[in-house]
Parts: C-alpha cells; sequence; structure tokens
C-alpha cells in the first residue's frame, strides 16, 4: 500500500491534510480518488491506515481509520558519517542507507575529499538529498525520514563524540591487520536503542593527520570484513550487518 510522510501541523485528532508533492503523486501518479486507502506517517514514528476523504489541486484530505503496530526500525540508531564522494555516489549512500535503517546522515569534507562544494552547491545538494531519504523511506515502508544534516568538517565531527554511546571509524588498514578490531566484537557489546556513529573516509580513504585526530578524541576502529571496500559500500555493509546482528541473531 502507498505511503507518505505527513508534516506535523498537518494532524488533527482524526484527520490529516496531505500537501506539496505528494498531491501530484497521488492523483496523477497512483490515480487515487476519494475512497482510496493510503498510509500516512506521522513524524513522531507512528503510521495510520488513512482513507481519501476530499481531493483537491494543492491538498488531499484524508480521515484516520486505524493506527497500525509496526516494528520496522533497527533496534539500535545508527548515525552515517560519510566522506564526500566523487559523483552522485553520496545519493546511493544515503538511499540505501535508509532502505537498511540508518536515522541520520553526516557528510564530511574529508581532507581526501575531492568534491569541494560551496555554500549554493551545498544547499541544492542538502535538498536533493533530503528528497532521496524521503522518497527511500516510502519505499522500505520506514516510519521515520533519516537527518540529513549540512556537510560537517573534521572538528565538528570530533566534537559529536560525546552526543553517541559508540563512535566508530571504518578503517581499511583493520582490514589487513593481523589482529583486526572485528565488528561482531563491537556489536556485541552495544545494547539495544545505543546511539552508534560510524565514519567512513572518501576514495583513498581518511588522512593520517584525520586518524590521529580520531584516536586522540577516543574514536574506536573498526574492520568491515577482509576485504577492502568502495567508499559507497560500507555504510551498506555496516548496516546489513546491524541488522542481521540485532534483528535475526538476538
Amino acid at each position: 500500500m502507498q505511503r507518505y510522510f505527513v508534516p506535523e501541523n498537518n494532524w488533527t485528532e482524526d484527520y490529516a491534510a496531505i500537501t506539496s508533492d505528494d498531491v501530484h503523486h497521488i492523483i496523477n501518479v497512483m490515480r487515487m480518488d476519494v475512497g482510496a486507502e493510503i498510509i500516512c506517517n506521522h513524524p513522531r514514528g507512528k503510521a495510520a491506515l488513512c482513507e481519501i476523504i476530499a481531493v483537491s489541486k494543492d491538498q488531499i484530505d484524508v480521515k484516520i481509520n486505524k493506527w497500525l503496530e509496526e516494528t520496522v526500525e533497527l533496534p539500535i540508531n545508527v548515525t552515517i558519517v560519510q566522506g564526500l564522494p566523487k559523483g552522485d555516489k553520496l545519493e546511493w549512500v544515503i538511499q540505501k542507507g535508509t532502505e537498511l535503517g540508518a536515522v541520520e546522515f553526516i557528510p564530511f569534507q574529508a581532507k581526501r575529499s575531492i568534491v569541494k562544494l560551496d555554500a549554493k552547491k551545498a544547499e541544492k545538494k542538502l535538498i536533493r538529498w533530503q528528497k532521496i531519504a524521503k522518497e527511500a523511506s516510502e519505499q522500505s515502508h520506514r516510519t521515520v525520514i533519516p537527518t540529513i544534516t549540512p556537510v560537517k568538517k573534521l572538528q565538528e565531527i570530533l566534537d559529536l563524540r560525546e552526543n553517541y554511546d559508540v563512535t566508530l571509524i571504518a578503517y581499511e588498514e583493520e582490514a589487513r591487520s593481523s589482529n583486526p578490531v572485528m565488528l561482531y566484537d563491537h556489536l556485541n557489546n552495544i545494547s539495544k536503542e545505543s546511539k552508534v556513529l560510524l565514519c567512513i573516509g572518501p576514495e583513498g580513504g581518511f588522512s593520517e593527520e584525520e586518524i590521529e585526530a580520531f584516536k586522540q578524541n577516543k574514536f574506536e576502529f573498526v574492520r568491515l570484513g577482509r576485504r577492502i571496500l568502495r567508499t559507497e559500500t560500507a555504510a551498506s555493509y555496516f548496516l546489513s550487518c546491524v541488522s542481521f546482528y540485532f534483528e535475526e541473531m538476538r
């Protein structure tokens, strides 16, 4: 069933109003009309089965038939810090990471990031990234849309340390190490509802200065398997492991 995210101000006790681009999608793409049923997601993570009761050019009104009991979110809250990669790779990271359960993405202007965004380009990109996260959340039947922050610099990432229970660095040298820090060991020590931050470098990885800064601020290193992953693959690998460990093994 088609699912739409409705802003908090558009809800009353028994009704909700759908606006913006979703109106066009419902009318012109899905060809829905009065009487059709859809699922509307509340920003607080709740979902309701709704019936369309009125259709206009700019707004669709729905009646809440019942609230749904859904358990689709990961048992831990995962934030992905992604070093800015080339091309549209970050769009792919956000789309797949959303499908796999991340709650937040933080683009990071790493030393080895080839992409350099000025304020105007960064603002445009942020709008695009947020749209991708919304659409991926609807497609994967998430109950929340991940947050996408503006691009941050190294010190801003380091300052996040105290906001998380676990802060990890995906470091390619761990894959080559004879005594690596295993992902399983980290997951085994993470309790449900913990806030976890995973930092991933751009093409070429983190610089020596960045690695040293992470060490000084007590970020922990982790190996994501035995092979060296592309920057756009790392987040999906990590989130898949988290999903399997917490949702299937426990």
